[in-house]
């Protein structure tokens, strides 16, 4: 499938409009629900697809972030062959009480995967998280870049925002 063809795939499946808060507190009339794209295995298998040329050379684990990116990065592993962690908003206080579920992080390079990119916000938070932890990150991919403050906030903190598609991507074409 085309780059092309995915994003008005996606559109279809996932855009809405009405007033929608986002997680970074911005409200929008516009709404990318991911959740409508992550459960159609048929879609999210291409979107993983399309995601492997982008995971930068040398990456050791794929991270997903909580919720969104775990079927992204699950969708992902199985294209590249990379194990994945779940990283989890905060580390579950029994069981593993880990803040990163599944392969080891520790002393690897490791991407970050999400979902949707407004602010960057949490991907700021889990990434501090898991360098504490010993994982190396220089780069964030994600599916939909909004345009909002995302890459610039994360490059504040060293990290390269990595997008399959961006809102712009997103918008309606005027027929032909």
């Amino acid at each position: 499938m085309e780059l092309e063809e995915l994003a008005q795939r996606i559109y279809q499946v996932a855009h809405l409009t009405g007033e929608f808060v986002l997680r970074s507190g911005i409200t929008t009339h516009e709404y990318f629900d991911k959740y409508r794209f992550e459960a159609d295995p048929v879609l999210l298998d291409e979107i993983a697809r399309a995601m492997v040329p982008l995971v930068p050379s040398g990456t050791e684990v794929l991270a997903g972030l909580e919720m969104g990116g775990i079927p992204v990065v699950t969708a992902l592993g199985r294209h590249t062959g990379l194990p994945c962690a779940f990283v989890r908003k905060e580390a579950k206080a029994y069981g593993t009480a880990r803040l990163a579920e599944g392969a080891e992080i520790a002393g690897r390079r490791v991407l970050v995967v999400e979902d949707v990119v407004t602010s960057g916000g949490q991907i700021i938070l889990s990434t501090k998280e898991l360098r504490s932890l010993g994982a190396t990150i220089t780069h964030a991919l994600c599916v939909i870049d909004r345009e909002q403050t995302g890459a610039g906030s994360l490059a504040a903190h060293d990290i390269t925002l990595l997008s399959l598609l961006t809102a712009t991507n997103l918008r309606p074409r005027p027929s032909d």
